[in-house]
This record gives C-alpha cells, structure tokens and sequence, in this order.
C-alpha cells in the first residue's frame, strides 16, 4: 500500500478540521436562532406610528410575535396595519393617548382580553424640546416632557408588568438619551424628563429580579429615520443611529438569550 504524501495527508487533516468546525459553527448558528426566536411572543409597542415604532412592528412581526400596537393617531395605526397584513389573530390596534392611567389600563385590558398577556414592552412614546434657558421655559414645557417620558412609562409599568411577572417571563424596553446623564445647555425639560424615565427602569430592574422579567435602557442621540448619515455624511449626523441599528438591539435583549442581562444601560452612537 503507497504511503501519503505529507502534503496531502495534512491537506485531509485540514479538511477535517473545517467540516467540523462548519458543523459546530451550525450548531451554534441553529442554537443561536432558537435562543432569538419570538415567535408568538406577545408584544406592546408604544408609539407604535413613529419612525422606530414602524421599524420595530415590521420586524418582530417577521420574526413570529404577536402585536398590539398603541398610538395617538387612528388613521396612522391603520395605515401600519395594511403594512404588516397580519392575521387577525395576530394583531390588536389600540388608538388613545397614553399619557393618562385610565387609556393604559384599557389597552392593558385589551391587550390581557386578546393574548392572554404582555410578555414585551417596548416604550417609544416621546418627544424633544429645547432651544432655551431654564429662565426661557415655561412651566409647560418640563409638564410635557414629563407626560410624554415619565408619565406614559409610569403608567405602562403600573399596566402591564404584573402580567409579565405572573407569566414569569417578560421583557421592558425604552430608548433614551445620553442627556439623562450627562445634559447639554437649553434642554432642562428633556433632560429632566429622561433621567427620571430611566431610573424608574433602573428601579424597576432591580424588582424583577429572579422573576423572569428584565428591564434595559437603549440611548441614543438622535435616531436617524431618513438614514441621513449613510446618505449624506456628515460631522452632525455621525453619531446618529438608524432604526434597524436600534431594532438589532431590541431583537437581542428581548431574546431568551439576553436573561442575564438586566438594568443596563446600551449606548448606540459614538460609531462615527
């Protein structure tokens, strides 16, 4: 029987090596995708219409969740639903401000009515105003930050999480700013707003523990909808974070893989 070169059998040994290293490699792909599944997952999205809202509803519903939608606008919500033509059996539309605790339990209800539970939160509600001194503002303008970050989430919080908590898994998302920790000059109302939404998440991660439920922070700068930073580069917009960026991260977090992960705050800019 012929001996093997040396160059060939080394060459077998390497082909070996990488079909098992192919096969692992599937097998922590495979274990990976069941780990991010969310198929059938019943997920809340608040402001639901907005750019990220939008985003959001049309890619966890790709990935198998069931939806209930909230936004101000009725014609809006209605609009997004001819988009993502779901069954009906996988979709709930719920129109009503949200800003107020009677609206919020109502869609709770609804929400508890249809799926049985909430097993994801993800709370975009939310505006910005600045451009003045806190000697500038008036009054009304820290009323309605704090309406549209703290109120709103308080609210979805005191609605939603015991159905999380019963069910023993959930997941609470918002997306926030680096200004609540660190605010730049004539935006008090929106500072204030968001520094006070985050820690009642940060209070909250710290409830859940050892009951199944995480509560996570993504910040961002500004969220790029019309993806000016890939279109037109530029110094003001290199930090800037685009929908599908900040939809990457919430597909993770709200996996079973991301369990571990709780009270933590995400930063997504600084890439430019």
């Amino acid at each position: 029987m012929r001996a093997m070169s040396p160059t060939r059998a080394a060459c077998e040994k390497l082909f070996i090596w990488r079909a098992a290293r192919g096969k692992a490699f599937q097998n922590i792909f495979a274990e990976w995708s069941r780990r991010m599944d969310l198929q059938n997952r019943v997920t809340v999205i608040t402001g639901a219409t907005g750019g990220l809202g939008r985003v959001a509803a049309q890619t966890f519903a790709k990935r198998g969740a069931r939806l209930a939608l909230a936004a101000t606008n009725e014609e809006r919500l209605q609009a997004l639903a001819r988009e993502l033509a779901l069954p009906d059996e996988r979709l709930l539309l719920y129109a009503a401000n949200l800003q107020d605790e009677t609206p919020m339990r109502e869609f709770a209800r609804a929400v508890s009515e249809k799926f049985g539970r909430a097993e994801i939160l993800l709370q975009f509600i939310g505006g910005w105003t600045g451009g003045k001194t806190i000697a500038e503002f008036e009054a009304r303008a820290l009323t309605a930050m704090l309406a549209q970050h703290v109120w709103a989430t308080w609210y979805l919080l005191q609605a939603f999480v015991p159905q999380l908590v019963a069910n023993q898994w959930g997941r609470v998302l918002i997306v926030s700013s680096p200004s609540a920790q660190q605010p730049r000059a004539k935006s008090a109302p929106y500072a204030a707003a968001k520094a006070a939404q985050e820690n009642l998440i940060l209070t909250l991660a710290q409830e859940l523990k050892g009951l199944g439920v995480t509560a996570n922070i993504l910040q961002v700068q500004t969220i790029d909808a019309q993806h000016e930073r890939d279109a037109a580069p530029a110094p003001k917009n290199a930090n800037w974070t685009t929908p599908e960026e900040i939809v990457a991260a919430l597909l993770y977090l709200c996996s079973d893989a991301a369990h571990i992960v709780n009270g933590a705050r995400l930063p997504l800019f600084g890439g430019g």
